[in-house]
């Protein structure tokens, strides 16, 4: 039985990082879409990465990135892995030190599960916009291999996520903010709590 692994995603000032760390997160996330509130400049997450505690994974994610963007991230950030969408990886040379988390989106997981990797992040069709993955897909895709639930997650539900599909994992972006875009520490250590309880009762794979 393997301990709950738990992301918060779009950091963007070190009180998060902080608050994300003394809950006793395992990750933290930098967002680089333009499109996205919680999008950083390389500049901006080369300051803030010097904030993460080592005991914390830095995850760079993306989102259809330029492969000049993605390599400028890992030069300047030095980011321990990076997650964006699994079709994005085939056009992207990474070195092979760097992990990755693919992400897939409901709807298509079931598509073709043999091809997926051993570790996944399920998300909803659109990032950070609180919307919820079908977690009965989630449950289905974690046959076999370990799945990072997203999407929609909140203090409220991640417990009752964590016993649905029984995941490696759960990331929060949207879910611990008291606006859009604006991460509420109180609000990351109450998810980090309920999602590690729901852990400690045996749900977890």
């Amino acid at each position: 039985m393997s301990q709950l692994w738990i992301k918060i995603c779009g950091m963007t000032t070190p009180e998060a990082i902080a608050a994300a760390a003394d809950a006793g997160a395992d990750a933290v996330g930098f967002v680089f879409y333009a499109a996205s509130p919680r999008h950083l400049t390389v500049a901006h997450a080369a300051e803030l990465q010097e904030c993460v505690p080592r005991a914390l994974q830095r995850v760079a994610v993306f989102l259809h990135p330029a492969p000049a963007l993605v390599h400028s991230v890992i030069s300047a950030v030095r980011p321990d892995c990076v997650q964006t969408d699994l079709e994005d990886l085939a056009r992207l040379e990474l070195p092979q030190t760097l992990s990755v988390l693919p992400v897939i989106r409901s709807g298509t997981a079931r598509l073709a599960p043999a091809r997926l990797p051993a570790r996944v992040l399920l998300e909803s069709a659109r990032s950070g916009y609180g919307e919820p993955a079908d977690w009965d897909e989630a449950r289905a895709v974690s046959a076999g291999r370990e799945v990072v639930l997203a999407g929609g997650l909140t203090v409220d539900n991640v417990a009752a996520a964590v016993r649905a599909v029984r995941p490696f994992g759960v990331d929060v972006s949207s879910g611990v903010e008291s606006s859009r875009g604006v991460k509420d520490p109180k609000l990351i250590r109450q998810f980090v709590a309920a999602a590690r309880e729901a852990g400690a009762l045996g749900t977890v794979a």
